[in-house]
């Protein structure tokens, strides 16, 4: 059996406080995007594992897929072993959570396949167990975020009218220690209400409360952004805790970026 996990960008990211656990408290729009990897899952007369093409990544216990196939045999002892193959086309520790897209699929993939019949509700608490927006890609579709980005409510947003460029310049921030230098703060308005605004508005109230950290560590991030907006994006940021920076530009608009072969870049329309 074959899915397609796809990729989600964040509009907008605060980071409000930090918690008692040792995490933070963030608010941030969740928006799926249809670019996505491959996965395919088959029953195996062997012990299960993994195997990997495209972009490589870990093929061992500590990779996700594996740790959600685990995570359901504790409870499902009646799963047989595995095949599982990842092609994996969405840039690891991009801030575009293809991992966490890669885990989500796992789990509704095997609970689909087996007949596991596990509530949404529950797969949530399991995707929970495996990271903070990992649940997000149970629910795919535009999400207001808040606590470690689990607690989610549904938003009408449609960006029907636009096309998207992603450019990652293949640089790995660690999300570890860019929240090591974070200074939480409540903002004035919410990203809420933000979002509800004008597209043309976005640039001067949107924020992604990272930026200024990762872009005083590595300029060439900050150069992307500023080169989207000279080419006439309507709105730039950078996703998560980067390094990918997507602008959202006009459908109809011939745009003439470009091409940098040691970054990846990947417009994304028809969403």
């Amino acid at each position: 059996m074959v899915t397609f996990p796809n990729c989600k960008i964040n509009l907008g990211l605060n980071i409000l406080q930090k918690r008692k656990d040792g995490f933070h408290d963030i608010e941030t729009v969740f928006f799926p995007l249809p670019f996505t990897d491959i996965l395919e899952i088959v029953s195996s007369d062997n012990e299960t594992a993994l195997t990997n093409t495209g972009i490589i990544v870990e093929q061992n216990e500590n990779n996700l897929c594996l740790q959600a196939y685990h995570l359901l045999k504790k409870d499902f002892p009646q799963l047989p072993e595995l095949k599982i193959h990842l092609h994996k086309v969405i840039p690891v520790g991009a801030g575009l959570g293809g991992g966490s897209a890669d885990t989500a699929f796992t789990l509704s993939l095997l609970n689909e396949k087996y007949n596991l019949n596990i509530s949404l509700q529950q797969l949530f608490v399991y995707a929970s167990l495996l990271g903070s927006d990992c649940a997000f890609f149970l629910l795919n579709k535009p999400c207001f975020a808040t606590g470690r980005g689990e607690k989610m409510k549904e938003i009408n947003l449609s960006l029907s009218g636009y096309k998207i460029l992603l450019v990652n310049p293949q640089i790995h921030v660690s999300t570890k220690e860019i929240f090591q230098q974070i200074a939480p703060r409540i903002p004035t308005k919410s990203i809420k209400e933000i979002i509800e605004q004008p597209i043309e508005t976005w640039k001067n109230d949107l924020k992604n409360d990272f930026e200024e950290i990762v872009f005083l560590k590595h300029p060439k991030i900050k150069e992307i952004k500023e080169n989207l907006y000279r080419h006439r994006a309507i709105y730039v940021s950078m996703t998560g805790t980067g390094s990918t920076v997507f602008g959202i530009f006009n459908k109809n608009e011939e745009i003439n970026y470009p091409v940098r072969k040691e970054y990846f870049q990947q417009w994304i329309e028809n969403f």
